[in-house]
């Protein structure tokens, strides 16, 4: 199979000319790929996405990951098992034309890549280019190391990420790119600031680096932190250090001061290298700034792709009445010279289309005049999956008293969480004990891309609780907003900026126990929810304010504005009044892609 738009024949865009280059360890490219697991992937690709709807002047770099992530299975009380999601690049993708070697380990290991062209409304292509190290001559252990997503030990992670950041550079370098711009999106990259280091140095030992000489590789990086959760920030032994990259690198990290608590902390690697860092959420960037007092964090709110997102009924109604929104979100905020009812009609078809998949799956039926409400994400403790069962009778009483409720469960846990297997696990348990003809809850399994789109297209209310202050963004409620979908949910990560109670969702409130706030989510959907949904007219106002409202702010065409303006091209931005030209109409050319522009 050959991917539509990435021929095996095909030529490589100039390099020469792309300005930015976007350094990530997973990459949302196409259904068909399993290179990423979740939203730091999924966020990723909307970011490509949405820079070759653009035409901005970037090229990116991620792992092919042979083996995928995995593929979930959960027996009938919730049990998870993990198979590997396995696809050949060969027959798939063309290749980079150059390979690499890089020193890992002691040894030498040779790099290939191949590249997935993500192509824009108006032909513009962002290539991205896959690193593998499968490749014959390798020692054994290393062609396995670009395998699997965030699988191995701590080792086989450092070596993946030395292969992200340093081999990533090589290859870019090799192919003739010389961006202005690296952009680390999280810290899995930030080795690549080593390679820039060597750069800088033209040969000499790595001893001899000056403070100038990290400040020139401070200019020209930015960092993106996604979490202030600290499994999210990559730690690694001082010995697993020295043995990966050899002890001339490693002492020029320490001398650099990226060591933390005595470890290899990837975060302060990017940290220190970094001339901009943001958070994304302006919630997550305070409390980032708090994490790293001695950084200056920014912010730049998360978005995600609309033209991805959006179910094909709201779709062929935005290009019948206001066609500019592909190349320009904002135009999104004219939904309101559409009749909500039609926005309705819209929505109704893609809770139909997802009920058809619930019942193809698990052969129970839904009911689409009943409420219901999605919860989906990666399963994690802090992400408190089961809150919303957390008084099951008060459920079941609330769910008889407004005629019906229906909830759709989907997400994986990492294969060595335990914990967060064990959610998975108290969701079965509590959906088994709830006998109530008026309450329908089911866990789907294997949440993946497809699963993704057809329950923000098709739930009701999308439905957020994590505990507060560790959900950094929360890109799921955004692209359910864009479909007409308002949230109930934990006002952390994006939800602060988004929610206008009653208008486009509903703050569940914040309280000193679960208990309290898992009142105040029954009350809600007691209270407010269960009689707006009643009355037609008013619910379908409701998702045409959440279309207009925030499909026009939280996408990632306007996020990417804001990184180009503030992040990438600032003195740029300040000296032309705008880093912005004209929005390209569909019929107009790109911009030249050596402007320091977005379009």
């Amino acid at each position: 199979m050959i991917l539509s738009g990435t021929a095996l024949d095909s030529p490589s865009p100039d390099l020469s000319l792309r300005e930015v280059a976007y350094f990530s360890m997973e990459i949302a490219l196409s259904p068909a790929l399993p290179t990423y697991s979740g939203g730091l992937g999924m966020l990723a690709g909307d970011t490509l996405r949405s820079a070759a709807d653009t035409a901005a002047p970037m090229v990116a770099v991620s792992l092919a990951h042979r083996a995928g992530y995995f593929r979930q299975k959960l027996d009938a009380v919730g049990q998870q098992t993990e198979t590997d999601v396995p696809w050949s690049p060969e027959k798939t993708l063309p290749p980079a034309s150059q390979t690499v070697t890089i020193t890992m380990q002691g040894r030498a290991i040779t790099i290939r890549a191949w590249r997935f062209d993500v192509t824009g409304v108006t032909g513009h292509i962002i290539p991205v280019f896959l690193l593998d190290t499968d490749v014959e001559g390798n020692d054994p252990y290393d062609r396995r190391l670009t395998d699997h997503l965030y699988g191995g030990d701590t080792y086989y992670r450092l070596c993946q990420e030395t292969i992200l950041g340093i081999g990533g550079m090589t290859l870019l370098h090799a192919l003739g790119c010389q961006p202005d711009v690296y952009h680390m999106n999280e810290g899995h990259a930030a080795l690549l600031a080593l390679a820039l280091l060597e750069d800088q140095l033209k040969g000499a030992p790595l001893n001899t680096a000056t403070e100038a000489n990290v400040a020139a590789v401070r200019r020209q990086c930015v960092f993106t932190t996604h979490t202030p959760v600290p499994a999210g920030h990559d730690k690694f032994g001082l010995d697993q250090m020295v043995q990966v990259l050899g002890r001339d690198r490693a002492a020029a990290l320490e001398a650099t001061g990226c060591l933390h608590d005595n470890l290899l902390n990837m975060t302060y690697v990017a940290l220190r290298f970094s001339r901009y860092v943001n958070g994304v959420a302006m919630q997550h960037g305070k409390v980032s700034q708090l994490m790293f007092p001695d950084y200056k964090v920014h912010a730049i709110t998360n978005g995600v792709h609309a033209a991805t997102w959006l179910a094909e009924p709201i779709q062929q109604l935005l290009d019948s009445e206001i066609p500019e929104w592909r190349i320009d979100n904002q135009y999104l905020r004219s939904v309101y010279g559409i009749e909500p009812d039609r926005i309705a009609a819209c929505h109704n078809k893609g809770k139909q289309r997802l009920f058809d998949t619930v019942a193809k799956r698990t052969g129970v039926q839904f009911n689409p005049s009943v409420l219901t409400l999605g919860f989906a994400r990666r399963v994690a403790t802090y992400k408190r999956a089961s809150l919303l069962l957390q008084d099951p009778v008060r459920l079941a009483k609330i769910a008889e008293k407004i005629g019906g409720l229906q909830i759709l469960y989907a997400g994986k846990a990492h294969p060595a969480d335990n914990a967060g297997k064990g959610l998975i696990r108290d969701v079965f348990t509590e959906a088994a004990h709830l006998r109530s003809p008026f309450l329908k809850i089911l866990y789907l399994e294997n949440y993946d891309w497809d699963l993704g789109a057809q329950l923000t297209q098709g739930v009701d209310v999308w439905v957020n609780t994590p505990r507060r202050p560790y959900e950094a963004s929360g890109t799921s409620g955004m692209k359910a907003a864009l479909n007409g979908v308002p949230s109930l949910s934990i006002l952390d990560g994006w939800w602060i900026e988004g929610c206008a109670e009653s208008v486009t969702g509903w703050a569940i409130e914040d309280a000193e126990t679960e208990a309290m706030e898992a009142e105040s989510l029954y009350t809600k959907l007691e209270s407010a929810i269960a009689p707006l949904y009643a009355n037609p007219t008013a619910w379908a106002r409701m998702q045409q304010h959440c279309v207009a409202m925030n499909g026009t702010f939280f996408n990632t065409h306007r996020m990417l504005r804001q990184y180009f303006t503030n992040a990438y091209f600032p003195q740029s931005a300040s000296t032309k009044g705008s880093a912005v030209s004209p929005i390209l109409t569909p019929d107009s050319q790109p911009a030249p892609v050596h402007e320091h522009v977005l379009v």
